[in-house]
């Protein structure tokens, strides 16, 4: 038993770089401080970069780091590594007490062929049975463990915090301001967006593309052509990554928020539009229905141009409609959890654990 002067402990298995500007990267951060803040003590643990395809000697690592690691003490793992260590997980389940963080399995990530997938999905479902307690982002997520086979009750959801936001100013003047946040790969849907957006040259719109641009050197490779290609030079700006400020500025001068993303472990961008008030318009796929109402935004099917263009149609040319689902959207912004709750949340957890 903890001594009652004593400060609880976790160790926090992190891939990569813990700074990077992604939404999960973020919520691993804050949650981080938040924990810290109410007294506990911290550990990172950085894993290799290569993770989820670790390399050989990212494997060893990782497994060396865990095992340094003393009898008993509380060992939380970011899914974008468990996932893809089960063996390492196993052997020290019975000496740690584990904690799985999924932000969304990782067979659902867009790109892989159907054999990575059903090798993904079994690989994370033997991590996940090591885990004593797994933290998911979403319900959605949770839906998506248990039909792994995961026990429902050893999963508990969290989902991310949202910070407090001033309302759009939302002018309607033309052109329309689109705005786009999410970082150039496959499975943001950006390619979806622009030939959505190339069918709409008679309505005056600017979209501003916003997220990094280093992910995925050829994805972004290829939206830039695609630009050239559909002649949108003057209407689609790639921003690529931006400071805090300017990300505020951008959602402050929007109209519309558009994310055709083809899987959302969550969406934390999409809170972020709705924490200003912005309508949304998404596609109707992973957790986006959960995060994003029915009366702040419209969802249509996913790797659908043509469903997206026909919604942006309807939203650019109707200031009524984008009206209502602002409302919608500011009344969602009333309801959203804000980080030191969900800090305090998972305080809660671990003492359990």
């Amino acid at each position: 038993m903890r001594r009652a002067n004593s400060e609880p402990r976790l160790h926090f298995l992190i891939p990569g770089d813990l700074l990077a500007p992604t939404g999960g990267y973020r919520y691993d951060r804050l949650i981080a401080a938040g924990l810290r803040a109410r007294g506990w003590q911290l550990s990172l643990v950085a894993l290799d970069a290569s993770f989820p395809t670790p390399t050989q000697q990212a494997r060893a690592d990782a497994a060396a780091k865990l095992s340094a690691v003393a009898d008993k003490e509380r060992v939380l793992i970011d899914g974008l590594a468990l996932g893809v260590m089960p063996e390492i997980v196993q052997a020290e389940r019975k000496r740690l007490r584990l904690i799985g963080l999924v932000h969304h399995p990782l067979a659902h990530e867009t790109g892989v062929s159907a054999a990575q997938s059903a090798a993904l999905r079994e690989s994370e479902r033997a991590a996940l049975v090591a885990m004593q307690q797994i933290v998911v982002t979403s319900a959605s997520t949770a839906r998506r463990l248990e039909r792994m086979g995961i026990d429902a009750a050893r999963i508990a959801v969290i989902e991310p915090g949202t910070d407090p936001a001033p309302l759009a100013e939302r002018t309607g003047q033309a052109p329309l301001q689109l705005l786009c946040v999410g970082a150039l790969i496959p499975r943001k849907g950006h390619g979806i967006l622009l030939e959505a957006l190339s069918n709409l040259r008679d309505l005056p719109w600017q979209l501003q593309i916003i997220g990094s641009l280093d992910r995925d050197p050829a994805t972004s490779a290829d939206v830039r052509a695609q630009i050239e290609r559909l002649g949108l030079g003057e209407r689609a700006l790639l921003r690529g990554e931006v400071d805090e400020q300017a990300l505020a500025t951008a959602y402050q001068q929007a109209d519309l928020f558009v994310l055709p993303s083809l899987f959302e472990g969550y969406g934390m961008a999409f809170t972020e539009a709705l924490a200003r008030g912005l309508p949304v318009l998404g596609c109707n796929t992973g957790a986006v229905a959960d995060t994003v109402p029915s009366d702040a935004g419209l969802l249509v099917a996913p790797c659908s141009s043509t469903a997206l263009a026909s919604a942006l149609r309807r939203l650019l040319s109707d200031a009524n409609e984008r009206h209502r689902l602002a409302i919608g959207a500011e009344r969602a912004r009333a309801r959203l959890p804000d980080w030191p709750g969900q800090a305090q949340r998972w305080a809660e957890l671990l003492e359990h654990v």
